[in-house]
């Protein structure tokens, strides 16, 4: 099976350079003009490493490279002319895996992408994938006690996350105050169980205003609350 590569470069003659050395090397290559078109590809097809130009417009690589480290731990080998090292430093520190300076020899390049491939190969066999919760715009990382809309971090408080979460995980099944508080705030909370709806309120104005268009909690009269993917087919 040959290695999938993403190349993402706002320039077609960089990336077109890019895939004629990838294709002689044996390897599989996808193209993104920007930020956006990467993100699409990464959310539906699994890659080995992915090329990362920093120099784009509208979402520069640094954006990029959180917004993929939020869905995958794909190696991450970014592309640039600037050789600053703080510019280096910036980008490590978002969770890319090496920094190539432009411009470079076909040679340095595939010998990068193998050595973070292997790397990542046995990062993988020694650590398992952190469980998400994934919806159209929103991600969800329990363990990390993280959320993200339109790859955009949004912080909750502790007991909002936990209700986000508890919802998140339940699919579609409708909740009582009363079930939630037990669930979020214990057995021992005797508290108003109304205190469910200021967090419900919360958690709704703070996904609104990070820019995710549709309500994730949904009210259902009568009962309590239930949990919306966003997805309104069948």
């Amino acid at each position: 099976m040959k290695l999938k590569v993403l190349i993402v470069d706002d320039e077609w003659n960089m990336r077109n350079l890019l895939r004629i050395y990838l294709l002689k090397e044996g390897f599989e290559a996808k193209e993104a003009s920007n930020g956006h078109e990467a993100l699409a590809w990464i959310d539906r097809e699994e890659f080995d490493i992915v090329l990362l130009d920093v120099m784009m417009p509208d979402m520069d690589g640094w954006q990029v490279c959180q917004g993929i480290r939020a869905r995958s731990q794909v190696p991450v080998l970014m592309l640039t002319a600037r050789s600053e090292t703080k510019d280096k430093v910036r980008g490590l520190g978002l969770g890319a895996d090496d920094y190539l300076t432009k411009p470079f020899e076909p040679e340095e390049l595939i010998a990068r992408i193998y050595s973070l491939i292997r790397r990542s190969v046995v990062n993988k066999q020694a650590v398992q994938p952190e469980f998400r919760l994934s919806f159209t715009d929103l991600l969800i990382l329990p363990e990390g006690r993280q959320v993200y809309v339109k790859d955009r971090p949004v912080d909750f408080t502790p007991k909002e996350f936990d209700l986000l979460v508890a919802l998140a995980e339940s699919g579609k099944r409708a909740f009582p105050r009363e079930e939630l508080v037990e669930r979020v705030w214990g057995n021992d909370y005797f508290g108003d169980p109304r205190v469910v709806d200021t967090h419900v309120k919360n958690i709704r104005e703070k996904t609104s205003k990070a820019g995710l268009e549709y309500n994730p909690i949904q009210t259902i009269w009568g009962i309590g609350y239930k949990f919306f993917d966003g997805n309104t087919g069948p």
